[in-house]
C-alpha cells in the first residue's frame, strides 16, 4: 500500500497568479505529475487548497486531482472554505485502507489560523477508535505538535494535550500526517509507552523556512510530497521535492 500526501497548494481563480517564491498552479501540476508517477494506492491533501478562498480555485484542483490514477481524499485548512471545497469532493471522515485505516480530521477554526479539534470532535474520535483496532492514520491540517519555527507553534493545533491524552489509551494510532507548516518534519512522539510517528509535508506551493522565529520563505526549498509505504504493520516515509 502506497500512500502519499500533498498539501498547500493555495491555488488563485486566476491560474497566473503568484505566490511570494513562485505560480502555484504551475507548482501544482509539478507536484501532481510527480505524485502520478510514484503509483499511489491512495492521495490524501492535508488542506489549503486555495488561497482566495474561489470557486474556481478548487474546481481547478478538483480537475486537475481526478486524472490521479488512484482515489484521493482531502480536508479542510485555514484558508479553505468549506462549503465550496466540499462542492467539488465530498469531505470524508475515515478511508478504508484494508489492513489499515486513515482518519480524517477537520482542524479548521472558521477566520482564525490556529486550528482546533474541540470537544464533540475528539469524542467522535474515540468512539471510531474504539470501534476498530486496526493500524491507524490520522490526517490533520494543524500540527499537533511544536515543530521549532515560533511564529508557526503560535498557530498549530490548541487543543493539542487534549488529543494526545486520548490517544495515550488506543496504540492502534501508528502515524499523524498534518500539514500547515510548509516543512518537513518527522519525529516519533512516546505516548503511553509507544511511539507514534508524527510527519509533515513541504507544501505544494512556497516553503517555510524552519526554526524561524518570525513568518519567513525558505527560497532554497522547493516545492514536494511524503510517501508513505505500509507493509503489514510496519511503514517506511519520506519526502520527495520537484524541480518547478
Amino acid at each position: 500500500m502506497r500512500l502519499i500526501q500533498i498539501t498547500d497548494s493555495h491555488l488563485h481563480a486566476d491560474k497566473r497568479a503568484r505566490s511570494r517564491a513562485g505560480i502555484p498552479w504551475q507548482q501544482f501540476q509539478r507536484v501532481l505529475e510527480a505524485v502520478a508517477a510514484e503509483r499511489p494506492d491512495v492521495v490524501v491533501f492535508t488542506g489549503d487548497v486555495s488561497q482566495d478562498e474561489t470557486a474556481a480555485s478548487y474546481a481547478h484542483a478538483r480537475e486537475a486531482l481526478s486524472a490521479m490514477p488512484c482515489p484521493w481524499f482531502w480536508i479542510p485548512g485555514n484558508h479553505d472554505q468549506l462549503e465550496l471545497m466540499s462542492a467539488e469532493q465530498p469531505l470524508l471522515d475515515e478511508v478504508d485502507l484494508d489492513q489499515w485505516r486513515l482518519l480524517l480530521l477537520d482542524t479548521q477554526v472558521v477566520g482564525k489560523p490556529h486550528g482546533e479539534l474541540g470537544s464533540d470532535t475528539l469524542s467522535a474520535l474515540a468512539g471510531r477508535l474504539e470501534q476498530d483496532d486496526r493500524p491507524t492514520i490520522i490526517a490533520m491540517h494543524h500540527p499537533p505538535v511544536d515543530v521549532g519555527a515560533a511564529w508557526m507553534d503560535a498557530i498549530g493545533l490548541q487543543d493539542r494535550e487534549a488529543f494526545w491524552q486520548l490517544l495515550s489509551a488506543y496504540p492502534q494510532v501508528k502515524m499523524i500526517l498534518f500539514g500547515h507548516a510548509h516543512q518537513a518534519y518527522a519525529q516519533f512522539h512516546p505516548v503511553a509507552g509507544s511511539d507514534i510517528g508524527v510527519y509533515g509535508c513541504p507544501a505544494m506551493s512556497d516553503q517555510f523556512l524552519p526554526g524561524a522565529e518570525a513568518f519567513a520563505i525558505d527560497e532554497a526549498s522547493r516545492p514536494g510530497y511524503r510517501i508513505v509505504d505500509i507493509h503489514g504493520h510496519e511503514w517506511q516515509t519520506w519526502v520527495e521535492r520537484v524541480a518547478v
